[in-house]
């Protein structure tokens, strides 16, 4: 058959956030028919852009970017509808006086970075100045008065943070707080052409992607126990956490995607959409 000439390459995101979608395919042996890469948001980015990934997880900011040469896979993200737990601004002080002071960027992900600068331009009329460091808390506030975490160090940071009289803001839970919409950070996009070349393989690991994530959210309390194992968080802490994401894309997710889009756009960010946008998979 034509749509088997090769196994899609698939990027995977090493990260605890990611870990929900993934779990089932290993378990269920679908990972055997794909090529697997494993690498870093930036870089699996970057392949996906480049055309060395077919499908994989993109942060948001980056599919607005280049969503010509790529497609959404349906009902499948990462985002929250309410607290995030793991995208978070931590600071010395309130958010509203934080105009003209340092605020430290520690991570790569720039849905979530875009959505610190968002929040704090628009809807505390504040202009900070912005720089980028390595995500280390203590080191971003030797030189900053505030400082934006992604992932596993931003969820240690809401647990430690405020007994250091440090504020943590849940940038989930403050777009909710705004906008009344679900925040997606990342979504599975498969690249135009590989989708008219291979309509049925891409069906076949959209199909794997959305069975593993069900399964998943099924035993996420096995999930959370058998991650535990070798992660720095208890098994608690870590149900809590895959609990409170959403890995779907469904009416509202797309709305507060749609909404993110439209004021990353009014920003100067990323393209805007058009107006039937954004573009799925059909598969």
């Amino acid at each position: 058959m034509a749509d088997r000439i090769a196994r899609p390459r698939v990027g995977h995101i090493q990260f605890l956030n990611c870990l929900p979608i993934y779990w089932g395919l290993m378990r269920s042996g679908a990972l055997i028919d794909v090529d697997l890469h494993k690498d870093s948001p930036d870089r699996l980015t970057a392949d996906l852009v480049a055309g060395d990934l077919d499908i994989g997880p993109i942060t948001l900011v980056e599919f607005l970017k280049h969503a010509d040469d790529l497609l959404l896979l349906p009902d499948l993200a990462v985002g929250s509808d309410g607290p995030v737990l793991s995208v978070n601004m931590v600071s010395t002080r309130p958010l509203g006086e934080l105009d003209g002071a340092r605020v430290a960027l520690g991570s790569t992900s720039r849905t979530g970075v875009l959505l610190a600068q968002l929040l704090l331009a628009e809807r505390h009329g504040v202009r900070p100045e912005y720089f980028r460091c390595p995500p280390d808390l203590t080191q971003m506030l030797l030189e900053a008065d505030a400082g934006v975490l992604i992932g596993d160090v931003a969820l240690r940071a809401l647990y430690e943070a405020p007994a250091k009289g440090l504020e943590v803001t849940d940038l989930g839970q403050a777009w909710h707080d705004w906008t009344g919409l679900p925040m997606v950070f990342a979504v599975w996009a498969v690249r135009r052409d590989f989708a008219a070349a291979h309509p049925g393989l891409v069906k076949e690991v959209h199909e794997a992607f959305l069975r593993s994530r069900d399964l998943c959210l099924a035993e996420l309390d096995q999930v959370a126990e058998a991650a535990a194992r070798w992660e720095t968080f208890d098994a608690d802490t870590l149900a809590t956490y895959f609990r409170a994401l959403d890995f779907s894309l469904g009416e509202r997710q797309v709305a507060g995607l749609r909404e993110f889009a439209r004021r990353a756009a009014a920003y100067g960010e990323v393209p805007a959409l058009p107006a039937d946008g954004p573009e799925f998979f059909q598969g």
